[in-house]
């Protein structure tokens, strides 16, 4: 038996036993009048595909029209594995999960499809349409980054409480998330999948909009590879020439430690700023942080002050 690879806490977890049991279900099992079946938590029943309203926090912006037809040919021939997950909203139905198998009941000509009613609140469909599309590896990387930053805005939480809700780590959070700060054409490119998440995130260090953009067209028309992006990246924060470094060498560059050298190189790339460290011959010294905007602040804070200080802050 293969066991699935799992990202988070499944749509079980959050709303009991849920759409990822994968259990054929015929008509006969069914009530066949429409909306008419008990609509108490866990009933199952038959809805007119065009009486269910989507889902508001539905983080996917586009779908694969080839992808849905092959699922209509497929609900056609062999019937529909498992329903579709909805709450009662104002005296309607919303759908929770399965856009997709709507979809494609849709195209392949169905008046109904089966639909299984749970009670959730706002605040826990969001979650569930964030780990259903969490688990769906053709989801790109920017409509997971601004499902989480809209989670966020909505429900006034931190990183840290978003990642212990959904049971992820807070650093899928952060990564995704943080591609949001790179600039529109790169974050473009990333959706179309000309660029991966590994090519944007090196890029983050840049923080110069322009260079990173300079540096995502040369990544794409070279079919440059994450590490050879890294060490580029890597060499152009160590040059002179780089804007992104706020903070004037001294004449004598040659003379400085190494050491400290090779560490601000390694905050620089840690932190995706610019980084200096100053130091005296009594050991005393300091480091400079390089943040352009409120948003740039706060995510370095919370990358230096970590799950302590996320809680504080929540």
């Amino acid at each position: 038996m293969i066991k699935k690879k799992r990202l988070g806490r499944g749509l079980e977890a959050l709303l009991g036993t849920g759409p990822e049991n994968a259990t054929a279900w015929s008509s006969q099992e069914i009530d066949e009048q429409p909306g008419q079946a008990a609509s108490t938590t866990g009933s199952l029943l038959r809805l007119g595909v065009y009486d269910i309203d989507e889902n508001p926090f539905q983080p996917r912006r586009e779908f694969d029209e080839t992808e849905i037809a092959s699922l209509a040919e497929s609900l056609k021939d062999h019937d529909i594995l498992q329903p579709i997950l909805v709450r009662q909203v104002a005296g309607r139905y919303q759908l929770i999960s399965g856009e997709r198998r709507l979809r494609a009941a849709i195209k392949a000509g169905w008046s109904t499809i089966p639909a299984t009613v749970r009670e959730a609140d706002d605040r826990q469909v969001a979650e569930l349409a964030i780990v259903e599309n969490l688990q769906r590896k053709d989801l790109n990387p920017i409509e997971k980054g601004l499902s989480f930053r809209r989670y966020l805005d909505e429900h006034h939480c931190t990183q840290e409480d978003l990642a212990k809700r959904l049971q992820i780590d807070r650093s899928t959070v952060a990564n995704l998330m943080r591609l949001l700060e790179l600039p529109l054409p790169v974050q473009e490119w990333l959706q179309k999948g000309e660029l991966s998440a590994g090519h944007a995130r090196a890029l983050l260090p840049l923080g110069d909009e322009p260079l990173q953009v300079e540096f995502a067209r040369q990544i794409t028309s070279q079919g440059l590879s994450v590490r050879e992006t890294e060490k580029m990246v890597s060499e152009r924060i160590d040059s002179d020439e780089s804007p992104t470094i706020p903070f004037q060498r001294p004449a004598a560059r040659k003379s400085r430690d190494h050491n400290i050298e090779a560490l601000e190189r390694e905050l620089k790339l840690a932190l995706g700023t610019g980084v200096r460290i100053k130091t005296a011959r009594s050991g005393k010294g300091s480091i400079m942080i390089q943040f352009g905007d409120h948003t740039e602040f706060q995510r370095i804070f919370d990358g230096l002050v970590g799950q302590q200080g996320l809680g504080q802050t929540g």
